[in-house]
């Protein structure tokens, strides 16, 4: 007797999995960029000098990057914990580090200078996700959506 999953399950599966991947890949790029900037701050220097901070070490820094460095050394490494766990509130604070990144961007770019980098990445990898949740939204509002537990409907 073979037990076979439903066709719910097939079809959830691969956009699930897609989720997973791309969140684990985005969990480990903010990993990488949190152990850069304690890196930096303990004094290390930086592996990634082009994206995280223009000094070496953190004594040489000007005090908006002192304010700045320890909150995104922070929060980095805890947005990466929610996203390898693919938990509710990684998103949310991936995108309060988004959010961080785009005002030292736009309104104070004369005091740390060019990062649009690093929020180009930011950017490609909250559309990715967000297109596929449009994926699942748009199936459960079709009838073809996804059930009380997260299975696609026939």
């Amino acid at each position: 007797m073979t037990i076979e999953p439903p066709r719910e399950d097939i079809e959830t599966g691969l956009n699930r999995r897609l989720t997973v991947i791309l969140l684990r890949i985005c969990s480990l790029v903010l990993f990488a960029l949190g152990l850069s900037y304690w890196a930096l701050i303990v004094g290390l220097g930086s592996p990634l000098p082009s994206l995280v901070a223009p000094l070496p070490r953190f004594d040489l820094m000007t005090t908006p990057w002192k304010v700045a460095a320890p909150t995104l050394a922070v929060l980095y490494p805890v947005g990466g914990v929610g996203l390898w766990m693919t938990a509710r509130w990684g998103p949310v604070v991936w995108g309060l580090i988004l959010l961080v990144e785009c005002i030292m961007q736009f309104a104070f770019a004369p005091l740390f200078g060019d990062r649009m980098t690093i929020i180009v990445l930011h950017g490609w990898g909250f559309l990715m996700l967000g297109l596929l949740r449009m994926v699942v939204w748009r199936g459960k509002r079709s009838g073809h959506g996804v059930g009380r537990r997260g299975h696609l409907k026939g």
